[in-house]
């Protein structure tokens, strides 16, 4: 029976967490830390839940399936679950996630040289989805491309950068902002939705099974073992980074005055700490952290649609590169604000399936509970997006005053209670025939 050897195993656990790493989860943490203040720690907290802690039980859960988001969501249906998928897909795909990795590494590393004009973007992003494109065409070696060579690059340029945080700090802790002042936890766990890194889970769950069947590996319990292994070794990781650079948010109140996102407070502190041989060392770090997970985002949702497209994974690829480099030059401003509506109406039901996914020994039926709590997630979870994109004042009135609304977490106490009901519901028809046969 074939199994990894130990080289292998931490390839794969630098793949994973090589994957994750990108845009989202280099630029929200230091903006996060600059307007929590004093309240960084416990901001920190709820961010740390839904960017690190949903990300890896998500990865673990489909380790036990096999991967594919599609076993996952079996309990809701073929064409829920393939909708759930395919939102899921482009959102971390060409719509929002990997278009954001070439436009953050442009404005932090090449923007302050360059000078924020299109044709600088344009030739920018050009370049890097060519690379992201030759890269993404043999995915069968992304375990020695990326787990041996990009992915030590990348973790020995984020420890520098991680160590210079804590024992260079730039300056002392500032005031909080309003909404960090009354509701910190509440705002941190929200900003991870932000990283999209438990709807890049659901992506990525594939990638990494894939990268351990290259290796020859077929045996269910030890690819599950190893997926498990790769999750672990990511989030811890991942935590690193996010408090290091909670520090460096936390501490840059005096060089990054009026930054209203963090690629600014990233570049205000390299260039206050490092000068300028420190912006070429973030433009380095960035392009690398976001290129890599452009390249795995690229091959997940390829690999993806390939079986319900009848286009093949190259045509895929070419088609993904070229609309992540269209979407990619509206600018970051307008992306993130773009897909910040979409990810908070899509991300609960994706946080019910992965929860419910570990507790389908408690029923008897799985669609019984799942669908009907994932269709309520979702409702109000699109309450909760038509809020963050302003439109509050076309809602009823009592929509926007629910438990936690203030929140953006208006969708679990609707969640909890479906959850209850359904549980009882499926407790009093018992197991049907179907199963009983």
């Amino acid at each position: 029976m074939k199994v990894l050897k130990g080289q292998d195993i931490l390839a794969l656990g630098f793949m994973t967490f090589a994957l994750f790493v990108g845009a989202g989860n280099i630029i929200f943490p230091p903006i996060v830390g600059l307007q929590s203040g004093p309240n960084v720690w416990i901001a920190a907290l709820g961010f740390l839940i839904t960017a690190v802690g949903l990300p890896v039980v998500t990865v673990i859960a489909l380790a036990k399936v096999g991967g594919g988001m599609d076993a996952l969501s079996s309990p809701i249906g073929k064409i829920a679950g393939g909708l759930l998928a395919a939102a899921a897909y482009l959102a971390v795909g060409p719509l929002f996630a990997t278009p954001r990795t070439a436009t953050v590494s442009f404005e932090v590393g090449l923007a302050p040289l360059t000078g924020e004009s299109p044709l600088a973007l344009f030739l920018y992003s050009s370049v890097y989805f060519l690379i992201v494109f030759f890269v993404s065409l043999y995915p069968g070696r992304l375990l020695d491309t990326v787990g041996r060579f990009l992915a030590p690059l990348k973790i020995i340029a984020l420890a520098i950068l991680g160590i210079a945080a804590f024992a260079l700090p730039a300056g002392d802790i500032g005031s909080a902002t309003p909404v960090y002042e009354t509701a910190p936890f509440s705002q941190g766990f929200i900003q991870g939705y932000l990283t999209m890194d438990t709807l890049g889970a659901l992506v990525f769950g594939i990638v990494i099974v894939n990268a351990i069947r290259s290796r020859g590996v077929e045996s269910p319990k030890l690819i599950t073992r190893y997926a498990i292994i790769a999750g672990l070794v990511a989030g811890i990781g991942l935590t690193l980074v996010y408090l290091s650079l909670f520090r460096l948010g936390s501490g840059s109140h005096e060089v990054a005055v009026g930054a209203t996102n963090g690629a600014a407070v990233l570049h205000a502190y390299v260039q206050h700490t490092f000068g300028s041989l420190g912006s070429g060392f973030l433009a380095v770090l960035i392009a690398l952290a976001c290129l890599v997970t452009a390249v795995g985002l690229t091959c997940a949702c390829a690999e993806y649609f390939s079986k319900i497209l009848p286009l093949s994974y190259k045509a895929l690829v070419i088609i993904l590169a070229l609309f992540s480099l269209l979407v990619s030059n509206l600018g970051l401003t307008k992306l993130i604000a773009f897909s910040v509506p979409v990810l908070t109406a899509i991300y609960p039901p994706c946080i019910v399936l992965v929860a419910l996914s570990f507790c389908k020994g408690f029923w008897n039926e799985q669609t019984r509970i799942v669908g009907p709590v994932m269709l309520v997630s979702f409702i109000f979870g699109v309450v909760d997006a038509l809020k963050g994109a302003g439109l509050a004042d076309s809602l009823p009135n009592w929509l926007t005053h629910m438990p936690f609304s203030e929140q953006g977490l208006a969708w679990l106490v609707p969640s909890l209670i479906v959850l209850v009901g359904a549980f009882v519901c499926d407790r009093l028809m018992g197991k049907s025939q179907q199963a009983i046969a």
